[in-house]
């Protein structure tokens, strides 16, 4: 999971797309940009969190949050209600 939309829908993002390397940018534009610390789940409380289209996955070493499809058109095909 890389971040909480406010609104009820999913907002899709590709975070491999690389930031334009021109040398004309405005000063301070990357000031004010901010990462919020990754939050520490429990098993009990990411199972209480996820919703129906989110799978809880669980590893010796972490759990993850990630979607039942992970492509968007998949996602659009099988629409959950």
């Amino acid at each position: 999971m890389l971040g909480e939309n406010s609104r009820q829908d999913d907002m899709n993002i590709n975070i491999t797309k690389a930031k334009k390397q021109s040398n004309v940018r405005s000063s301070g534009a990357d000031d004010k940009a901010k990462i919020v610390p990754a939050i520490k789940f429990s098993l009990e409380e990411a199972l209480e969190y996820i919703q129906k289209d989110e799978y809880v996955e669980v590893t010796p070493n972490h759990l993850r949050l990630r979607k039942v499809f992970l492509k968007e058109v998949d996602r659009k095909r099988n629409k959950i209600a």
